[in-house]
């Protein structure tokens, strides 16, 4: 760990926003205050979250909390994920590589397209009748 208390890592997807703290000390992850299983029920949210620091076999060495905003359930797992990734290289360059690999540092660009007019939703148009 560098000098100072802790390193950070901001994550995005989709219109959630996570600011990762990783504090020095063994486990644990509180997303807002509250244990990370209870505020992530489903078991490929908690592994999505966990996965950066088990790639890296950082898991007993940090403690992470995660204020997230904005967004769903899933957009706010993978952006915690995000920032993860990003505060492990913050912390050591080394870890670049393993974390390129498997995608974690990759920001999704992928976010909700705008509705048009003339249009129920972003591309869904009304029935044609043709008489």
């Amino acid at each position: 760990m560098s000098d100072a208390a802790y390193v950070w890592g901001t994550g995005r997807r989709k219109c959630a926003i996570a600011q990762v703290r990783l504090y020095a000390g063994s486990g644990g992850i509180t997303v807002n205050g509250k244990p990370y299983d209870e505020v992530f029920t489903r078991v490929e949210h908690r592994t999505k979250i966990v996965a950066p620091l088990e790639v890296t076999e950082m898991a007993d060495k940090f403690r992470v909390e995660a204020k997230v905003a904005g967004g769903g359930i899933s957009g706010q797992a993978d952006a915690i994920r995000h920032g993860i990734a990003r505060a492990l290289v913050r912390e050591s360059e080394a870890l670049k590589p393993v974390l390129r690999k498997e995608g974690f540092l990759t920001r999704d660009p992928r976010v909700k397209e705008r509705k048009k007019y003339g249009l129920r939703r972003a591309r869904k148009a009304p029935q044609y009748t043709k008489r």
